[in-house]
């Protein structure tokens, strides 16, 4: 199916919950577990971190995360057949791959797209590969029904910005700041005008990502976004209080997003803020 669980998540009547888990942190046996746990909390996407030794766009929480994976022995080739596993217990659930560019280009893009989509992977997010040397793989991907996640920031001009999202597909992955991935106690009071320009740039639904962490915050969001990403804070929960302080949380932003403003339980999937 590919990009089409994708689609079919943002047809839901609520907002986007997609939760960031690093496979084999501390192994892959927990990472099985974890996912579909997180699901059943109310997790819509997961995304699965390919642990890498050099993580240039994330913080510490999920730098030291990488690192306890990789000395669990997580690579690449395991991490598919995390997947291929996760997949085998649910048709439905979109699974996308977060990676640096370093580990699909060793593997090669070809082999790589299409053990992706064997698997039963949706597609993939590469937070270092720069919209001028992304077609090769994206190509690779879109020939199997498989999406490149496009990333963009307050930072990246207009005239970029339409040259990123010209050939997007599924949704498009706002980071909410500049800097690196980890959970943050505010948000900044630039979103609304850079979402807003976002959306007048595609049709695409906007996630919104790095520095969310709280229900809080998801509720803050829900209004201006069709959805949220959450990694660091979620790692952080698991290191302190297992499974059961993961779903805790993951239930707890699933609650932010489900209420508007006032209070109330949200209709319809996107508010145009």
């Amino acid at each position: 199916m590919g990009v089409e669980r994708i689609v079919a998540a943002f047809k839901k009547p609520q907002k986007i919950l997609a939760v960031y888990v690093c496979a084999g942190d501390p192994d892959l046996e927990t990472t099985s577990h974890l996912i579909p746990a997180l699901s059943a909390a109310g997790a819509d996407i997961i995304e699965i971190g390919v642990p890498f030794s050099d993580p240039i766009a994330d913080g510490p929480t999920i730098q030291a995360a990488s690192q306890r994976a990789l000395s669990s022995g997580t690579n690449m080739r395991k991490v598919l057949e995390l997947l291929e596993e996760v997949r085998s217990r649910d048709e439905n659930l979109p699974l996308l791959l977060m990676t640096y560019y370093n580990p699909v280009f060793r593997y090669g893009i070809e082999e790589f797209a299409a053990q992706l989509q064997e698997k039963g992977g949706d597609g993939l997010i590469v937070p270092d590969l720069p919209v001028e040397e992304a077609a090769p793989l994206r190509s690779a991907l879109h020939e199997r029904g498989l999406t490149l996640i496009p990333l963009v920031a307050p930072t990246t001009p207009e005239v970029r910005l339409r040259t990123i999202l010209e050939k997007a597909q599924g949704f498009v992955y706002c980071v909410s700041l500049t800097g690196v991935t980890g959970a943050r106690s505010r948000l900044p009071d630039y979103l609304r005008d850079y979402l807003q320009m976002v959306r007048k740039t595609t049709d695409l639904p906007l996630l919104v990502g790095f520095g969310v962490s709280t229900p809080d915050q998801a509720a803050q969001l829900a209004p201006l976004a069709d959805g949220v990403v959450v990694g660091s804070a979620l790692i952080e929960a698991f290191r302190r209080s297992g499974l059961d302080g993961a779903v805790r949380l993951v239930q707890g932003l699933r609650a932010g997003l489900d209420l508007d403003s006032d209070g109330h339980i949200t209709s319809g999937n996107t508010i145009r803020g």
